[in-house]
């Protein structure tokens, strides 16, 4: 059982997602999905309630999976950040972030998204490696990511289609010992 953990920011909250957020993470975010969102992220446009319903309650099981939801002060459920793909042997994991209203995109909550996730990988899953990639038209993400530690590692060139143009995917990532040069003396 995962424990619940809780973090703020200027009225902002980001928690794990629990069972009963699930029919208000679809319609508030699905119905209908912002198309920068699937651009960005290379997902389909469009999914079904039960689709995105069946996911989360998926995504809420799955012991390789931590799934939090970023809610605003006035309690929409905006965004996402996810660590999955955990490996507990190698203690590595994928990472992801996705902040669903365009509204509240600029404002530095995907830069706090991301440190606070980090943390949690090093600090409570005591993860190795934490692991990402993001496409090259994203620079805006790809900033956020440098900020807070992670490094290029490579690129597969011409690896994705935005708009009929092949873009590049990068492949980041963040080690603990970078981590531990960030945070310094505990």
């Amino acid at each position: 059982m995962k424990a619940e953990r809780q973090w703020s920011k200027g009225g902002y909250i980001m928690r794990l997602a629990r069972p009963d957020d699930a029919e208000r993470y679809y319609a508030q975010n699905y119905d209908p999905l912002d198309p920068e969102v699937a651009r960005l992220t290379g997902c389909k446009e469009s999914f079904s309630k039960e689709e995105v319903v069946s996911f989360f309650m998926k995504s809420i099981e799955d012991c390789s999976r931590y799934f939090f939801l970023v809610i605003s002060p006035d309690g929409d459920i905006i965004g996402e950040s996810v660590i999955n793909e955990i490996d507990w042997d190698l203690r590595c994991a994928n990472f992801r972030i996705g902040i669903y209203q365009a509204v509240e995109r600029g404002k530095g909550i995907g830069t706090w998204m991301i440190e606070t996730t980090r943390d949690f990988a090093f600090e409570e899953l005591k993860l190795h490696r934490l692991e990402l990639d993001v496409y090259s038209f994203n620079p805006r993400a790809e900033r956020a990511y440098f900020k807070a530690g992670f490094k290029r590692e490579g690129v597969l060139r011409d690896a994705v289609k935005s708009g009929g143009e092949y873009a590049d995917d990068i492949l980041m990532a963040i080690l603990e010992t970078e981590w531990r040069e960030i945070k310094g003396p505990q």
